[in-house]
């Protein structure tokens, strides 16, 4: 288990459930409450979440951050930067470390297309890409689910408008 894998799941659940102390997460997620009490302090310290509100005791339940101090924006936008932080670092890990994998890995599907398409049928695509991968998730919850050989796969989907190029842009073609 990577430490980004814990924070993502974390992050996830806490985007889910509003907040939860370190024991939740624990029995939730299938970690060790210590292991997810130390990365929910790191997540704290980098300011992507903090302390819920709570009556005292040794109860210590943490929520999103509502506003970072870094860059103001809602807690779901910094959510989303995260992730695609950590999704860049682990395509990068790939990249170098790709031939310690089994042989039967070492390859990769990555792909990438340019479609023309209204918003209505850029979100049609995204439904139809997340009913293709919805048999598959359970099994991050349910490992006895999981059939022999399997392991986690990075499955990244963005879509976005290609916006034109600005005037002054350098890179822009001619």
């Amino acid at each position: 288990m990577r430490p980004h894998e814990v924070r993502t799941a974390l992050l996830a659940l806490l985007a889910e459930v509003g907040a939860v102390t370190a024991t939740e997460a624990a029995a939730r997620l299938g970690y060790s409450s210590g292991l997810c009490s130390f990365h929910l302090r790191q997540l704290a310290r980098h300011g992507y979440i903090e302390e819920a509100p709570h009556s005292g005791g040794r109860v210590r339940p943490w929520r999103l951050r509502q506003q970072s101090p870094e860059t103001g924006g809602p807690a779901e936008e910094q959510f989303a930067e995260l992730a695609r932080g950590l999704e860049d670092e682990s395509w990068q890990r790939w990249l170098t470390r790709r031939n310690e994998a089994p042989s039967a890995w070492r390859h990769d599907d990555a792909f990438s297309a340019v479609a023309y398409l209204t918003p209505e049928e850029m979100s049609r695509v995204a439904d139809v890409i997340r009913r293709a991968l919805a048999p598959y998730q359970d099994r991050e919850q349910r490992p006895l689910a999981r059939p022999d050989g399997a392991l986690p796969v990075a499955l990244i989907t963005r879509l976005f408008p290609l916006l034109p190029h600005a005037a002054g842009d350098a890179d822009q073609e001619d």
